[in-house]
Formats: structure tokens, sequence, C-alpha cells
């Protein structure tokens, strides 16, 4: 390990924890100097400034702003980690926090930062989880997740990221193998590196349930220990409701809503027919070029739809309430909804281990999948076997329903930003018309509508396997066109993966 450096009498002013920010700061602003024009630039505040950047020199400087707060937001992690050590309950009333008048560090930090508590707990969580440990023999120590330690350094994370992950495995360490907590510490700083938060959500979700598969059942009797559903009638007669529902009990209701809005907004949708023979309704992939004439089959409503995404779930959830209530037959939306919930064979044969039900990212346990498959009446079905036709050719345009489950169980949702599955659409990667592409799995992938125009509009190229989607991006974003891995294998923390 690097031994620190003591500093002589005649050493810089900064420190070497000051030069990454001296470093990053001077690249902004030579960003930002960068990005206004060359010739006319009219200086005045950050904001008339910014005005007169192109975007090339605009993004540049997001770019670096974004860089040196990450950098700062370390900085201020490790000396939120000290005072924190030096508040601890052994000082007693000589405490750093109380004896600069603060209860305890978390609201000393909040003080000075003009933040929340949280925002203050986190940087304390953060700084403590990565800071370097020293041995009872005086000798320093590499941090407890020195991977997240590392890649905060680098600035190559946040510290939102560094959190999610270094909370995550705080909590499983006891019950986890360490070797494998280390690989999976690994994995998730990459992935945290390539993927929004919300992406690394869900592949902290997975680890978690991985390095601690007993732990599942555990955390989902505490879920459903909080559901609750309140209603009241405010002043003006409008009825309140506010639900707190855990994974078993929400999908069912997730799935039906979203059948029926889907449904909606799929009859309103100008120019896209009102449903196809396997029940998916959504149209399987191309885009239809502006001004082209409706086919025969396809349907439009009478009168146009203008409701909200919240109002249209308002009237689903109201429909279904009349639905069970006068009426012995299913609802057609309701009739095509399947609930997919993913397990292992083998979970489902010893119990062990654990599942995730398609649109909502918390893991359950493979009790309670075994609970649901009885319940529901679900039929085991091996995806790709001989009774399910999943290659077509050019025999149907549309994506079958087994075609979507298949595509599902590869994407698991949209293949490249990751969108709940409830929000995406199987396509052609090449078209049925243009490329007479076939309706294939190696053909196929889910997209939601924004990445499905932007692939074509900026010129991506898909590559798909029945394992893995790659995506090739277009010169003008990336020169060298290195492949980008999309779909469920960015976050499902293979061993193999992660190694």
């Amino acid at each position: 390990m690097e031994q620190p450096q003591r500093l002589e009498p005649d050493a810089p002013p900064a420190s070497r924890a000051l030069l990454a920010l001296e470093r990053d700061l001077a690249e902004l602003r030579d960003a930002w100097l960068g990005a206004m024009p060359a010739w006319g630039a009219i200086r005045g505040s950050a904001q008339f400034e910014a005005e007169q950047m192109g975007d090339a020199g605009l993004m540049q400087v997001v770019d670096g702003l974004a860089k040196l707060r990450r950098e700062v937001d370390a900085l201020f992690a490790r000396l939120a980690a000290e005072v924190t050590k030096r508040s601890g309950p052994e000082f007693g009333e000589i405490g750093l926090a109380k004896a600069q008048g603060f209860h305890n560090p978390v609201r000393l930090i909040a003080a000075a930062t003009g933040g929340s508590r949280a925002d203050a707990h986190r940087l304390i969580a953060v700084g403590t989880a990565t800071a370097e440990r020293q041995a009872f023999s005086g000798d320093r120590m590499p941090a407890r997740h020195p991977h997240v330690a590392a890649a905060l350094e680098a600035t190559t994370i946040s510290l939102e990221a560094a959190f999610a992950i270094t909370t995550m495995l705080e909590r499983v360490w006891m019950r986890s193998d360490p070797d494998r907590a280390q690989v999976v510490e690994r994995a998730l700083v990459d992935l945290a590196g390539r993927v929004p938060l919300e992406t690394l959500a869900r592949g902290v979700r997975e680890a978690e349930a991985r390095l601690d598969p007993d732990g599942v059942e555990p955390r989902e009797d505490e879920l459903r220990a909080e559901r609750s559903l309140t209603m009241r009638e405010d002043r003006r007669g409008v009825v309140h409701l506010h639900a707190r529902l855990d994974p078993e009990s929400a999908a069912p209701v997730k799935a039906a809503i979203e059948a029926l809005v889907s449904d909606a907004l799929r009859r309103r949708r100008p120019g896209e027919a009102a449903g196809g023979p396997d029940g998916t309704g959504i149209g399987a992939g191309e885009l239809r070029p502006e001004g082209a004439a409706m086919g025969a089959g396809e349907l439009r409503p009478v009168v146009d739809d203008h409701r909200t995404i919240p109002q249209i779930q308002a009237d689903a959830l109201a429909a279904l309430a009349r639905h069970t209530l006068g009426c012995a037959q299913t609802a057609a939306p309701l009739a095509k909804t399947t609930m997919i919930v993913r397990v292992d064979l083998d979970a489902i044969i010893d119990g062990l281990g654990h599942a995730s039900i398609d649109g909502l990212e918390q893991p359950i346990s493979a009790a309670t999948a075994r609970r649901m498959a009885a319940d529901a009446e679900i039929i085991p079905a091996v995806l790709g076997g001989e009774s399910l036709p999943l290659d077509l050719g050019r025999a149907a345009r549309l994506f079958t329903k087994a075609q979507r489950l298949a595509l599902g169980e590869r994407d698991g949702g949209c293949a490249s930003c990751g969108q709940n599955i409830g929000y995406v659409e199987a396509h052609h990667i090449d078209w049925w018309e243009r490329d007479t592409g076939p309706t294939d799995l190696s053909n196929g992938v889910l997209l939601c509508s924004f990445c499905h125009h932007m692939i074509h509009r900026d010129g991506w190229h898909i590559h798909a396997s029945p394992t893995d989607v790659w995506f090739i991006p277009p010169p003008h974003i990336d020169p060298a066109q290195v492949p980008r891995l999309g779909g469920k294998a960015r976050f499902a923390l293979r061993e193999d993966r992660a190694a």
C-alpha cells in the first residue's frame, strides 16, 4: 500500500488531497472558456454565459462540473467520517460535535452544508465505509469496501451510488461469503460507472438477494407487515386513497391496472393497430413513416381521449372495482394479461433462493413464488422447448406471447435504458418490411418508445443472442464504435461476468 507522504515545511500550500480539486477546476475553467463563442462572447452571469455556449461545449462543461462535484463529495465524505470519529461516545462531552454545540455529528454536518440530515448521514456513512482503517499495531489497513473507495477517489461513481452499494454490503456482511462479496462489490462499482442510479438500484437488489438468500424472506415479511390502504374524503368530496403494498400484494394490482392503461393508450394512438393476434396488442416493430395511410384493420376511437396517465390509472381502478361487483366475466384487456414470476427451477423444487416479478424490482423469496404459482394456477413451462415455436421466420409479423416472455427473460425490460417491462414493446432489429427481417428471437428486442426512436434516429446497430444484447453506437457518438452491453445481463451480476 502506498504510504502517506509527510508534508515538508517548504511543501506547496496545497496538499495532495486538494491537487485533484485544483486540476479538475482548471479543466472546468478551460472547458467553460472553450464553450464560449470564439468572437463576440459577452461576459455576465452564469446563466447569461451558458446561453451563449454551443451544444458540444455545454456538455463538456456539464461533464466537468459533474466530475468536480464527485471530487468534492468524496473529499467531504472523508472529512465527515473524521468528524464522526472525533465525536464518538468515548469522548463524552468533549467530543467534537458536542464541543461545537451539536447533539451528534449528523446535525453538525447538516448545519455545515445547509442540507438535510439524510444528506449528512449519507456523507458520514460513505466516508466511514470507505476510510482506511488502523490496526492495533498502528499499521494502516484498506477500507472495508476498497473497490468503492477506489472508485470514489477516481471520481468514476457518485456519492449516491457509493451509498447504495456500501449500505447493502454492510447489511449482509455477516451472512455472506467474504470472497463472493468482494466479487459482487467490484461488479457493482463497474455497473455504477456505466448506468443511472435507478438501474444500479436494480443491480443492488439482485446482488443482495444472491449474497444473502436467507434474508430475502425476512425482508419480505417486513415489507408485508407494512402494507396498508387508507381512504379519506376531503371537504370537496374527493376520496384520497393511499396504499403501501408489498411485492406479492402489489403484483396483481399493478398488472391489472397497467393492462387497462395500456389498452386505453393503444386505442388512442393514431396510426397503430388496436391489437395483435398474440394478445400483446402492441405492434411488433417498425415506425410507420409520417403521412402513411392506415390499414383497413387499424381502428381509431370516435372521440379523442385526452386523459392523463394518472387519470387513466384512476379510471382503471374504478373499472376493476365495478367489474368485480357486477360482472361474472373477465374484461378483455385483463383476459390477455399475464403476471410473470421468474424463478430458477432449483428454487421451485427446494424452496431456497429468490425470484422476481416482472414490473417490480424487489426480489421475492422462493417460498412466495411457490405460493403464487399455486394460487394463480401458473402452468410450468420451459421457454424455448419443443412445444413453443419461438422462431416464426417470415410466417408471422407480430411477436407471439411466448416470444415476448422469452425476450423478457433476456432483456428484463427495455434492453437499452432498463425501463420497466410493463412499458416496453417487442421490435424487429432488422425491420420486417424494409429489411425483410424474420420474427425470431435473434431478431427481436424489447425497447421503450423513447429508446426505439433514438436508436432509429441516431443509427445505432443491435446484435442479439439468446443471452445477451449488444448496442453498437454510430461513429458520431463513439468513433471506435465499442459495443455496449444491454439487457438484463448488465445487472444480473452472474459470477462469471462479475469476475
